[in-house]
């Protein structure tokens, strides 16, 4: 069974999460109403809020948040793809 570059895909995971976690933030500045922030991030995220500032911060949570996730899986996917049989079709 074919295994995960755990530090590709940490890096991925990571970078994909953060710039989510910006761009939701610019297109909630952008398009939408700048009331109170409503959202869950800014709960989870120490920080963070609906500002240019609290963007960057939210990029630095989500990173190193989506890289500990992607860590996860991958390590999680390489231990079971370990124990797994190879199957050969011919």
């Amino acid at each position: 069974m074919m295994r995960l570059n755990v530090k590709a895909f940490t890096a991925a995971c990571g970078l994909i999460w953060g710039f989510g976690v910006l761009a939701f933030t610019w297109w909630r500045l952008i398009f939408e109403d700048r009331g109170e922030d409503d959202t869950i991030i800014g709960h989870i995220y120490r920080g963070y809020d609906l500002t240019p500032k609290g963007s960057l911060i939210g990029f630095v949570w989500a990173l190193f948040d989506g890289a500990a996730c992607g860590l996860t899986l991958s390590w999680l996917y390489n231990k079971l793809a370990d124990h797994m049989p190879m199957k050969i079709e011919l």
